[in-house]
């Protein structure tokens, strides 16, 4: 446990007095307030109705739904720890980089533009790096083009990590790790994975379609001399449908057509 200074020892004894709470649960719930930078807090104080959540301006929830009374006390002692912490030093600085301290992810990292904390996890957001401490164990990932949004926990049994980018929602574990848990000893410097090679699935592009002339309409082996007027009329129209749609050429719809003229 980090160890308080002298001004954090008064606060938590000054609140343990007023709230009639033990040293130990205001401790905790210090704990917790820290954890979530000071706007929130995940804890399980069995002096404050077992496990909850409190959220700076927002939403308290307690054990005992119904409770007004606690959700009014939880509410009211999170937002005195987080002026505390806000406002003196709580806690005996620690060498950055260390487990307990407010910098905790590794110091060749800078500052992150965005951090935040739930349950047992902190997280921090870099350039192109995201550091997750988890139990204490802290892991550096390889960001690679993602444009992260935001960080949440699932709750329930499974407690993965997840990322909102440019790309959707995307599980941490998926990113390359850079060092902690995970990481190869081998490599100190980790390639984001390769994309597979590509298949060689090409389609070719269909070949242009040929256009196949129709054979020349033979004239009927049935047409006589004595053939109708009507047939033959029929057929010239059969003549001039197939050479409208490109079927026979001019010369060849010109000629079948005398040929059919001539046997009337």
């Amino acid at each position: 446990m980090q160890n308080l200074t002298q001004d954090g020892q008064n606060l938590v004894n000054s609140l343990s007095r007023r709230y009639n709470l033990s040293f130990d649960a205001v401790m905790h719930m210090l704990i917790a307030v820290n954890n979530g930078s000071g706007s929130m807090a995940q804890f399980n104080c069995p002096e404050l109705g077992g496990g909850g959540q409190w959220m700076r301006g927002g939403m308290t929830m307690v054990g005992d739904m119904f409770n007004y009374g606690l959700k009014s006390t939880v509410d009211n002692l999170c937002n005195e720890l987080a002026n505390g912490l806000a406002n003196m030093q709580v806690f005996m600085p620690l060498p950055k980089g260390s487990k307990s301290s407010n910098q905790w992810w590794p110091g060749d990292l800078g500052q992150p533009f965005s951090s935040g904390a739930q349950n047992s996890t902190r997280y921090a957001i870099f350039p192109n790096r995201l550091a997750v401490e988890v139990n204490g164990n802290v892991t550096v990932y390889d960001t690679l083009d993602n444009n992260i949004g935001g960080i949440s926990q699932q709750q329930g049994g499974n407690s993965s990590l997840t990322f909102s980018s440019q790309y959707g929602t995307i599980p941490v574990n998926t990113l390359p790790i850079v060092s902690g848990p995970g990481s190869s000893n081998s490599n100190a410097h980790i390639q984001a994975p390769q994309q597979p090679a590509p298949q060689n699935n090409f389609v070719a592009a269909p070949a242009p379609m040929a256009f196949t002339q129709a054979p020349a309409m033979q004239t009927p082996q049935n047409l006589t001399n004595t053939a109708s007027v009507d047939e033959v009329i029929q057929l010239i129209e059969k003549l001039a449908k197939l050479r409208d749609m490109g079927a026979i050429s001019d010369n060849e719809y010109n000629s079948k057509k005398t040929d059919l003229l001539n046997r009337i």
